[in-house]
């Protein structure tokens, strides 16, 4: 198994939390290009809550990047260890992506959050902030643009408009369906924005969200259910 150990003195306040993205953000890299999109690994990431019990499961699916056959999955269930913050969500959902990542045997190369990287009012969202942690490849791709504003991009398959914070681009509104909304894709950490993209493209063969994303998600959904039952 793989070892991606849990930092001794995860902060369980919002001031504290705040102060530790203040330190881990500037150790983001984002003057690599990353793995070339086909090649390795990918690994998709995602959680679900049952927050009736304050419960979060968290599941990892390894994809063959050339084919995109599943290699291995894992999954960990553990209690919500932080209030729900926006801005602050990376440290609800890590401790048990962290688990899940530890289960498994295979490297799981570029990882694909279902949410942000530096596409984040403080740039550092769940993509980065595991990126820094575990020193992965990690990009974000998201469902909704946050709180930036963005130009609909052409109709066509592949089409992309910068993602903006005023003038700054901190990703892109990608088109991974003809005439389908797009999706928000964000560099993480180690891995340039036009990769990130490059691999979505990769990633979305026939549906608009990764098939990294759509296999995690429902792995985790059904983590979820069986530790309910």
């Amino acid at each position: 198994m793989s070892s991606y150990a849990m930092p001794s003195d995860w902060p369980t306040d919002e001031r504290t939390a705040r102060a530790v993205q203040d330190g881990l953000r500037t150790r983001v890299v984002l003057d690599e290009a990353g793995p070339p999109p086909g090649t390795g690994h990918v690994t998709g990431v995602d959680v679900a809550y049952d927050d009736e019990r304050d419960v979060v499961a968290a599941a990892v699916v390894v994809l063959d990047a050339a084919t995109l056959d599943v290699v291995e999955e894992a999954t960990a269930v553990g209690k919500v260890a932080f209030p729900y913050v926006p801005g602050l969500l990376a440290f609800r959902e890590i401790p048990t992506v962290l688990a899940a990542l530890g289960e498994l045997r295979s490297d799981p190369g570029l990882v694909v959050c279902d949410g942000y990287g530096v596409a984040h009012p403080r740039r550092f969202g769940l993509a980065s902030h595991l990126g820094v942690l575990t020193g992965l490849p990690t990009i974000g791709v998201a469902k909704n643009p946050f709180t930036f504003v963005y130009e609909d991009p052409a109709a066509v398959r592949g089409s992309a408009s910068p993602l903006l914070d005023g003038a700054e681009e901190v990703g892109r509104a990608l088109r991974t369906r003809e005439g389908v909304k797009p999706v928000f894709v964000s560099a993480g950490h180690r891995v340039s924005l036009d990769r990130a993209c490059a691999h979505t493209l990769r990633l979305t063969p026939r549906y608009r969200l990764p098939e990294s994303t759509r296999r995690a998600d429902a792995l985790c959904r059904s983590a979820l259910r069986a530790a309910a039952g």
